[in-house]
């Protein structure tokens, strides 16, 4: 019996980082992101030796490794490593069953699509298929953060998972003692496929490393300091506005506050934008662009744009000039989802 399982990736919306303690925990935290048709799969099969093999496929990595010698420092395949050991601490009685554990995505570690956070969650709907867990969106988004987080120490914030988890148009509310509530939204087909047509998403070709980034919010955050937390407050307030115009199918109003929401994240750590993504949103905003945003910490990974549609062609040539690349996608309504195959 083979298991695979697969979970959606995400834009950032509105108010990115206000999800991230001690931030949330102090003040609450509210954002509204959008899964997308690019996904993170794992596979999970039996494994033959005794052994436990962990690979993760786009990496170029494998570690296979005696179960009872595993431990949550491995390198290149931690995430797969950290989301075995979670399940069979919690539900297996502590039992290391050898297993073979295959993971990959569409987007590459550090695109700010939350793809490992997403690869997390798709691990944990997996497991939890092959040991026949009964575990719902919540229980599987809080405990792919709790992996992530708080097993393998990674900084970040909670968004992500439970993107994964829900999929769809959320608007997500984020408290103290890890309280989170998704309400997900009734976005109207023409408002989808007006944003499908108006929003560019363009790689930048450099891959960052989001933790350093959500490390200095967190410190900011942390110590009071006056310009970081009255932009996360404004954050905040934006992702409000952003469901708003969602619902209303205000559109010019999104790009509106998409514009300003970028705006506000620059002021909440220095590492957040930087000379390249400076140029390319001039070069953008001289090629049709009304509003852009970069997905995800910052400093690099993929960058959004807003548009009118008939701008899109010459928005697009643009922006293909500068050594990056363009990813078609559409909203997806559906969060992971795990299938049995012989």
């Amino acid at each position: 019996m083979i298991i695979r399982a697969r979970a959606p990736l995400r834009l950032g919306l509105a108010g990115g980082g206000t999800d991230v303690a001690p931030y949330c925990d102090l003040h609450g935290g509210c954002v509204m992101n959008a899964a997308i048709d690019k996904y993170a799969y794992a596979t999970v099969d039996a494994g033959s030796d005794g052994l436990v093999v962990f690979e993760a496929l786009d990496r170029v990595a494998r570690v296979a490794v005696a179960p009872a010698e595993l431990d949550a420092n491995a390198g290149p395949v931690q995430l797969l490593a950290g989301a075995y050991l979670r399940i069979s601490h919690d539900y297996l009685g502590g039992e290391r069953p050898p297993l073979r554990i295959r993971t990959w995505s569409d987007a590459p570690p550090g695109s700010g699509l939350g793809s490992s956070s997403t690869l997390v969650v798709a691990l944990v709907a997996a497991l939890a298929e092959y040991f026949s867990l009964a575990l719902g969106e919540y229980e599987i988004a809080h405990l792919a953060y709790d992996i992530e987080r708080v097993d393998l120490g990674l900084a970040g914030g909670k968004q992500d998972q439970y993107a994964a988890a829900f999929g769809g148009f959320n608007f997500m509310e984020f408290h103290a003692g890890d309280r989170v509530i998704v309400n997900p939204l009734r976005i109207k087909d023409w408002v989808s496929a007006e944003l499908e047509a108006s929003l560019l998403l363009y790689f930048t070709g450099v891959s960052r490393e989001s933790a350093r980034i959500i490390d200095e919010q967190a410190r900011n955050a942390a110590s009071g300091a006056v310009n970081p937390i009255e932009a996360m407050h404004q954050l905040k307030a934006e992702a409000v506005q952003m469901k708003e115009h969602l619902l209303r199918g205000d559109l010019p109003g999104f790009a509106r506050t998409l514009q300003q929401g970028w705006q506000a994240k620059k002021r909440m750590a220095s590492s957040i934008s930087n000379p390249m993504i400076d140029a390319l949103e001039a070069l953008a905003m001289d090629n049709g662009a009304v509003a852009t945003k970069v997905s995800g910490a910052g400093g690099g990974g993929f960058m959004m744009f807003v548009c009118d549609p008939v701008d899109r062609v010459r928005l697009s040539a643009a922006l293909s000039t500068q050594g990056g690349s363009l990813l078609d996608f559409h909203f997806n309504p559906g969060g992971a989802t795990a299938w049995r195959t012989p």
